[in-house]
């Protein structure tokens, strides 16, 4: 049976980790989801929609991005008192680049390919030079 963590735990984590670092963290889960929305919100219509008329794929999609926007709104609030908007940006394009190559092989069966690999080093690179000062709250 899960068991709920006590008092000494949180204060424990309080200690650990910084503000900064869990708003970092809580933007890296919320952007996750929120890429997942809208991952699908862009392309499952090509999948699972092709042969339905074009405003059944649109109604469909805004649907999805409604639930995409109630994550990824609050994750660039929470971001932002951290992060610099130039690196919440970055953060984002990574997560994004981290949960459409998943979707694209499992979901849409697309062939795994070199390219996806040269665009995750371009992304580590984009990363090396927005954060090599730190974050904005540093």
């Amino acid at each position: 049976m899960l068991q709920v963590p006590n008092r000494a735990f949180y204060r424990f984590w309080n200690c650990l980790v910084s503000w900064a670092m869990k708003a970092i963290l809580l933007t890296v889960v919320l952007l996750i989801l929120s890429n997942t929305f809208m991952t699908f919100a862009w392309y499952g219509h090509l999948k699972n929609l092709a042969h339905k008329p074009l405003i059944v794929a649109i109604l469909v999609s805004w649907g999805i991005a409604f639930f995409e926007y109630l994550l990824q709104v609050p994750a660039n609030r929470i971001g932002f008192t951290t992060l610099s908007l130039g690196q919440l940006k970055i953060l984002q394009e990574i997560i994004t680049l981290s949960v459409f190559v998943p979707f694209a092989l499992i979901y849409m069966k697309q062939p795994l390919k070199l390219d996806f690999l040269w665009a995750g080093l371009c992304m580590v690179g984009a990363a090396y030079f927005i954060f090599r000062n730190g974050t904005a709250a540093s």
